[in-house]
């Protein structure tokens, strides 16, 4: 997800899109839509849904530490670019707990997972070399959430309550997503 740059915070016409339909929009984009307009936020099945995430700011970080720090003649290097990781359930947690510094009672649902995923999984992927070579990120819980959240009650009246629940399913009844132990 891409969100609010120093040039974007410049003028409200510069913001960028907010996806928060069951389709586009990201799991932690529709808690704070439905935060703010007082819908429990909706997690698919179990919540155990986990990824990475890293603010855009440091997506460019990233990048001019790998071209400041080339690798060794002969080496390979793989740089993991995020900076923290969530389920889906910490990402809910998180709303909530922001919900309430501005005054929002948040409650939590879970619904029936419309996407063909694994609902729980082994995520322990590592990140640390970027860190290593001086990155400072720019944390969800120290920045992004805030404004996300404020955004979405900003501009709550234009939000289209139709789109907050899924409409869409991948799966086929019946039908179990193949998975990889681990």
């Amino acid at each position: 997800m891409v969100w609010r740059t120093d040039e974007t915070e410049m003028h409200e016409d510069l913001y960028n899109r907010f996806d928060y339909d069951g389709i586009f929009g990201t799991a932690l984009n529709r808690f704070c839509v439905q935060a703010a307009v007082g819908h429990p936020l909706t997690v698919y099945g179990k919540g155990g849904q986990t990824r990475g995430y890293l603010d855009i700011r440091d997506t460019v970080q990233c990048v001019e530490i790998a071209i400041a720090n080339p690798a060794k003649r002969g080496e390979f290097r793989v740089f993991n670019q995020f900076t923290e990781q969530f389920s889906v359930n910490q990402l809910a947690s998180l709303v909530t707990k922001a919900g309430e510094k501005l005054g929002i009672e948040v409650k939590t649902i879970s619904v029936p997972n419309p996407r063909v995923e694994a609902e729980e999984h082994y995520y322990n992927a590592k990140h640390t070399k970027l860190i290593e070579l001086g990155l400072q990120p720019h944390l969800l819980s120290d920045s992004l959430l805030d404004s996300l959240l404020n955004v979405a009650v900003q501009f709550k009246d234009r939000v289209d309550t139709k789109q907050i629940m899924p409409s869409v399913s991948w799966r086929k009844i019946g039908a179990k997503p193949k998975t990889v132990s681990a």
